[in-house]
């Protein structure tokens, strides 16, 4: 997979624009889930067989942030670029290994009536901790690694450990969903029609869109949510725009297709849903998963923000980003004490075009 370069933003995405990310990805998750949670036992059974879990807990030890009464749920949601399995006929299957295309730390503070979501550039260079291989060998730490590359190099586990590291917030469920998953949910809708909002010729992925209202299935959908060389300054920050706004067009497809109302729609749906999900082993059981949507309902979509991680671009390497301070530890600071996030926090000096 090629790597995103960064270069010099000229335009920032509308504060609003950013908020409505985090209301569609919790809202679609709830609606399928509630969905999942009513099927026939036979049914059940097999989309529950279709969840694989990650026992976190086990993988990371007691050596982790500490959990204050008042910190609420956070929950890290990656979307996994592996060309495994299925993902190997879509999206560059000749790319060996896999990264975490997308990351977002979801909090949502106690009595859940609001939620906030910070979204973590896959660029940005971190320090990876020490960490435990599958084979019971250890990864030793190591300075300026890619975000996105943790997951290739040690695995899932060792993500968690690596945001709790960054961020000194404790990480209470860990969701991930890939290409596959991706793509099978939107061709099971029949396609999602966004309104492109310019010329997009992607030589790269080979997208060639039109500006304007565009029906898109499971490929081109995902090609949209990817491209950086089609449109903006062509960097990893800017096309986070385009996938708030393809997650919003999902939502209205859901909506308006009355996807709860068609039993075998919901199990279509939901069957693609799951297939390609990979959650903590808390969270592995469709009932488990349902419980913890119904437990979200009260959250209010009005007061719900996304902020990218405060970042600025690498002195050292311009194509490269790092966390901007001080403006990266009082956002993570204020999420760890679940106190309000300072609006100093949520600029960054770096954030695409």
């Amino acid at each position: 997979m090629t790597q995103a370069t960064a270069t010099p933003p000229h335009s920032r995405k509308a504060p609003r624009q950013r908020r409505r990310g985090l209301r569609i990805v919790l809202l679609v998750l709830l609606v399928l889930l509630l969905a999942a949670g009513g099927t026939a036992w036979w049914l059940y059974s097999n989309l529950n067989g279709n969840i694989k879990g990650v026992d976190i807990n086990k993988s990371l030890g007691k050596d982790r942030p500490e959990k204050l009464p008042t910190t609420g749920q956070n929950l890290l949601v990656l979307g996994s670029d592996s060309r495994a399995g299925e993902n190997g006929k879509i999206a560059g299957g000749n790319v060996s290994g896999a990264r975490s295309d997308t990351a977002l730390v979801i909090h949502v503070p106690e009595g859940r009536s609001r939620a906030t979501a910070v979204s973590i550039p896959r660029d940005t260079l971190v320090t990876r901790p020490e960490c435990a291989k599958s084979d019971g060998s250890s990864m030793p730490s190591a300075n300026r690694v890619m975000f996105n590359s943790v997951y290739s190099q040690v695995g899932p586990a060792c993500v968690v450990k690596t945001v709790e590291q960054m961020s000194h917030v404790r990480i209470d469920h860990y969701v991930e969903v890939d290409f596959a998953g991706f793509k099978g949910l939107v061709d099971a809708l029949g396609g999602v029609t966004v309104n492109v909002p310019q010329d997009i010729h992607d030589g790269a992925s080979g997208l060639d869109l039109k500006a304007g209202p565009q029906k898109l299935n499971g490929t081109q959908s995902l090609e949209f949510v990817r491209t950086r060389h089609g449109i903006g300054d062509g960097s990893d920050l800017g096309r986070i725009g385009l996938q708030q706004q393809f997650l919003l067009d999902l939502l209205s497809e859901v909506q308006k297709q009355d996807v709860l109302g068609s039993p075998a729609k919901t199990y279509k749906i939901a069957n693609s849903a799951t297939k390609s999900l990979t959650t903590d082993s808390e969270l592995a059981s469709l009932t488990k998963l349902a419980e913890f949507a119904r437990s979200m309902k009260g959250v209010n979509p009005d007061t719900m923000e996304t902020i990218m991680l405060p970042v600025q671009y690498d002195k050292v390497d311009p194509n490269r980003v790092v966390a901007a301070e001080p403006q990266a530890t009082q956002l993570w600071k204020a999420i760890h004490t679940d106190t309000e996030i300072p609006a100093s926090a949520k600029k960054s000096p770096a954030h695409g075009g």
